[in-house]
C-alpha cells in the first residue's frame, strides 16, 4: 500500500462515519491517527455528545471485532478478563473469554470503576496480551482502546492513576456542537424512533484487518529525521523543566509523539514529517500526562495553554 492509498483510506473512513456521525471532524481525526500509530484514545466529553455512537460507528467502517465495557463501581478484573471455569463433565477447565478479547475495545465511562479494575487493562494496553492463572493469552495486533470518561460528575468516580494514563496516546476533548451542526443533529435523530443505530446509516466497511496491516507498513516508512527527533525530545523535556508543572511527561511519550507525527504524515500522503506535525499533536499527546504545580493551579492556569506556550518557546527545525 502507498501513502496515497493510506490517505485515501483515511478519506472513505471519514465519509463513512459522516454518514452517522454529525461534525467531530478533529475527533475522526484524531481516531485515525491513533489508529495508524497503533495508539489507544481516550475521548473526554459531556453526556450526549456521541463519544460512544462515534466509537461504533468508526469500528464498523473498519470492519474490527468490536467489544464494549460498561465501567460500574462493582465490575470485577474477571468480567473484564475472562476466567477459567472449571467444566465438571470434561473434569477441566475451560477459558471463558472476556471481552477484552476483540479487535476495538469501547470501554465507557473508564473513571466508573476501581482502580484494582482499571488496572486489568494495563497489560493489554502496553503488550497486546492478557494473562490468567500465569498463561499468556495474545490480543489481535491491531488491539485499540477507546476509552470514554466525563468531567462533569466527582461523586462515583474513580480518577484514572498516572500509570494508566500514560498508557493513552491522545486525550481527546469531545465538545458541544454548533448550533448549525446540533439543528442537523435534531433533523438526522429527532424523526427516528429509539436509540440510534449503526446499521441504519448504511455504513460500509472500508478496510480489514490485511487492508490495516498494509497500512501500518505503509506508516513505517515514513522518515523521521534527527531534526524532528531533537524536537520531540527538546519539547518533551522543556514540560520536565516549567515550574507551572509538577510533573512532566516522560520518555514514552516522546517516543508515542514521534510515531502519532508519523502517521499523521502518512495520512497526509507525505514520506516525511514536519514541525507541523509535531506541534499539531503536542496538545493532544500531553495534556493528560502534565500536573499542574499548586501555583499553577491557584492561578488558574490551564494544561493546554501551556502547552501551547512550551510549543511556541521550543525552536522549531527548518
Amino acid at each position: 500500500m502507498s501513502l496515497a492509498d493510506v490517505r485515501s483510506l483515511a478519506d472513505a473512513i471519514r465519509t463513512e462515519v459522516a454518514k452517522a456521525v454529525v461534525g467531530q471532524a478533529e475527533t475522526v481525526d484524531g481516531l485515525l491517527v491513533a489508529l495508524m500509530a497503533q495508539g489507544h484514545v481516550l475521548l473526554e466529553g459531556p453526556p450526549g455528545t456521541a463519544k460512544t455512537f462515534l466509537a461504533q460507528c468508526f469500528a464498523a467502517t473498519l470492519g474490527l471485532h468490536f467489544g464494549r465495557i460498561q465501567f460500574t463501581p462493582d465490575l470485577m478484573p474477571g468480567d473484564i478478563l475472562g476466567s477459567n471455569l472449571f467444566n465438571f463433565q470434561t473434569s477441566q477447565f475451560t477459558l471463558t473469554r472476556g471481552p477484552i478479547f476483540c479487535d476495538l475495545l469501547l470501554a465507557d465511562e473508564i473513571n466508573r470503576t476501581p482502580p484494582k479494575t482499571q488496572a486489568a487493562l494495563l497489560e493489554a494496553m502496553q503488550e497486546r496480551r492478557v494473562t490468567l492463572d500465569g498463561k499468556v493469552h495474545h490480543l489481535a495486533p491491531h488491539f485499540m482502546v477507546v476509552a470514554t470518561q466525563n468531567p462533569i460528575e466527582s461523586q462515583g468516580v474513580y480518577p484514572l492513576p498516572e500509570a494508566q494514563l500514560d498508557r493513552f496516546l491522545f486525550k481527546l476533548l469531545v465538545t458541544y456542537p454548533s448550533a448549525a451542526e446540533e439543528a442537523r443533529i435534531v433533523t438526522r435523530f429527532g424523526e427516528r424512533a429509539g436509540p440510534a443505530r449503526v446499521a441504519d446509516f448504511g455504513i460500509s466497511r472500508v478496510a480489514d484487518a490485511a487492508t490495516l496491516d498494509a497500512a501500518a507498513q505503509a506508516v513505517k516508512g515514513v522518515t523521521l529525521a534527527e531534526s524532528i527527533v531533537d524536537y520531540v525530545v527538546r519539547l518533551v523535556r522543556a514540560t520536565r523543566d516549567s515550574a507551572d508543572l509538577a510533573s512532566g511527561a516522560s520518555p514514552r511519550a516522546a517516543v508515542l509523539l514521534a510515531n502519532a507525527a508519523r502517521a499523521r504524515a502518512a495520512l497526509d500522503g507525505r514520506d516525511y514529517v514536519v514541525p507541523d506535525d509535531v506541534k499539531a499533536l503536542a496538545t493532544q499527546v500531553l495534556r493528560h500526562r502534565l500536573l499542574l504545580s499548586p501555583a499553577a493551579e491557584i492561578e488558574g492556569r490551564q494544561v493546554e495553554a501551556l502547552v501551547a506556550e512550551l510549543v511556541e518557546r521550543t525552536e522549531a527545525p527548518r
